[in-house]
């Protein structure tokens, strides 16, 4: 099996698949209304759909650096602004992470072997940014990330009083 065969693989198990943690990220979202999306927790916590759009930010990220691009920031920023309460929004949210995550499949599953252990595009040496990684590090950091905001979802949503 190629790297991207594993890495496209593990990162679909943990969007869709039978993760070994728990529930994959699109089960545990797709539960979420939108009213819970938006609810503030207490002691002024990033909301759920705060989050969804955290994700998505990075997974179109993390696809611009493995396109070549200089790493940064995701260009809507770290934490987006979800705006109002809005069921159509907080739909599109979902699709567009999804898309983004479609998308950067695609990617992965086009890398060369021999460009899985180059560095990405990234003038910094600060591993805990996400830089000065090499591109498999890249990708599973990604789906480190997408199970770490996965689980934080669950638990608002519990607290939240969302269906289980």
């Amino acid at each position: 099996m190629t790297t991207a065969e594993k890495i496209s693989q593990e990162l679909e198990k943990v969007l869709t698949g039978d993760a070994w943690y728990g529930p994959p990220v699109y089960e545990t979202i797709d539960k979420i209304s939108f009213d819970i999306a938006y609810e503030r927790p207490a002691n002024g916590a990033h909301t759920i759909a705060e989050i969804v759009l955290h994700m998505l930010g990075w997974t179109l990220e993390v696809a611009e650096r493995m396109s070549g691009s200089k790493a940064g920031l995701p260009s809507a920023g770290d934490w987006p602004d979800p705006g109002a309460p809005d069921e159509e929004r907080w739909k599109t949210i979902i699709d567009d992470l999804k898309l983004a995550n479609v998308r950067l499949i695609g990617l992965i599953q086009n890398v060369p072997e021999q460009k899985w252990g180059e560095l990405t595009n990234d003038d910094r040496n600060e591993p805990g940014l996400g830089s000065g990684v090499n591109y498999e590090q890249l990708i599973n950091g990604l789906i480190q990330h997408h199970v770490y905001h996965a689980g934080q979802i669950g638990i608002l949503n519990r607290m939240l009083g969302g269906v289980v």
